[in-house]
């Protein structure tokens, strides 16, 4: 009588090849995960900056001052029209403080020339986008992406009298 025997468990060859699966998803998940940081902090600071973008122009209303984004290389920050001087100076409110930018974000504006600016050519300090006490805005459009990656792009854009909007990446696109 002959008696079987049945091994059990797996050759060396079996582990390797487990092993090495187990090591490419490990590093798949890793790079994935750090892609999606990226973007959650991209979606983080464009959601940042369209909030207080929208708090600007409602203070500017509010207030009957105006207000204007200044947009620096890595930067931003607000500034507020100072009547007496005819001057743009920083924003004294907290909330208007200077902000950077992540320095993979690449920033790339478009911004309309022929708005009235409230500013001399000596003024320095003189904004981007302004946000003008009757609740208009000077027509622009800004988009953020990671480095030159444009699949992700999100826009912050305004023609100068609707509301500002946010296009995120895959949504309706309307031509400005």
């Amino acid at each position: 009588m002959r008696h079987r025997v049945i091994q059990g468990g797996f050759t060396l060859i079996e582990i390797l090849v487990v092993l090495i699966i187990v090591g490419m998803l490990a590093a798949l998940a890793v790079f994935n995960m750090a892609g999606s940081s990226q973007q959650r902090e991209l979606e983080n600071t464009v959601q940042d900056l369209y909030l207080l973008m929208q708090t600007a122009s409602e203070q500017a209303v509010l207030n009957n001052a105006e207000l204007g984004l200044l947009l620096d290389e890595g930067s931003y920050r607000f500034v507020a029209f100072q009547d007496d001087t005819g001057e743009w100076k920083m924003s004294g409110e907290r909330l208007f403080r200077y902000r950077a930018l992540p320095d993979w974000l690449v920033l790339t504006d478009y911004i309309e020339n022929e708005a009235p600016r409230l500013t001399s050519s000596e003024d320095r300090l003189r904004p981007d986008v302004v946000f003008f006490s009757s609740g208009e805005t000077t027509p622009f459009i800004i988009e953020f992406t990671i480095g030159n990656n444009t699949d992700n792009m999100h826009v912050l854009a305004s023609d100068g009298v609707t509301a500002l909007e946010w296009r995120k990446p895959g949504s309706e696109s309307e031509s400005w």
